[in-house]
């Protein structure tokens, strides 16, 4: 059960095949949150998850939504990856000035177990994913920024019963 009073947005970062989807399904039950997830948003209605002018104009919906949720005291899972420090400061700077607490939830991995895990992935067909090759995660991690410790201290710990 959660300890910690009133709503938290949860913003889960890292790269294709991170394990961002399988931590956000978890927290959402467990907390419980409503979880925004743009890949699995995307096939739902039928739209390649590497249009990126659809991507974005969903992306900002969703802020807008998360903002909202939050307004109204609902926990909030972000599932972007957000690979930019920019990003990543600017939802802490829209959640902070409302009140409310911001974990950030890095889950790092080496780019052969990212590779692994999406060659299992693509296997089962599972929705909300597309077939990504180790060209394209390698090109992925040259352009992701990864938060540092610094970075990390700017964000709200997850309550101590919580982990992930």
């Amino acid at each position: 059960m959660d300890t910690a009073p009133g709503p938290r947005l949860i913003l889960l970062c890292g790269l294709p095949g991170a394990g961002k989807t399988t931590l956000a399904k978890r927290l959402a039950k467990e907390l419980p949150a409503v979880r925004l997830c743009p890949d699995e948003r995307l096939t739902d209605l039928g739209v390649d998850l590497f249009d990126e002018r659809t991507r974005d104009r969903l992306e900002r919906r969703f802020r807008e939504h998360a903002q909202e949720l939050l307004r109204l005291g609902q926990t909030v899972i972000l599932e972007f990856g957000f690979w930019g420090r920019s990003e990543r400061d600017e939802k802490r700077r829209g959640a902070h000035a409302l009140g409310v607490p911001v974990e950030l939830r890095y889950l790092p991995a080496p780019v052969d177990e990212l590779c692994r895990r999406l060659e299992a992935r693509d296997g089962t067909g599972e929705p909300g994913s597309a077939p990504i090759g180790r060209e394209l995660i390698e090109e992925y991690a040259r352009q992701f920024e990864a938060p540092g410790a610094d970075e990390l201290a700017l964000f709200d710990a997850p309550s101590a019963d919580r982990k992930g």
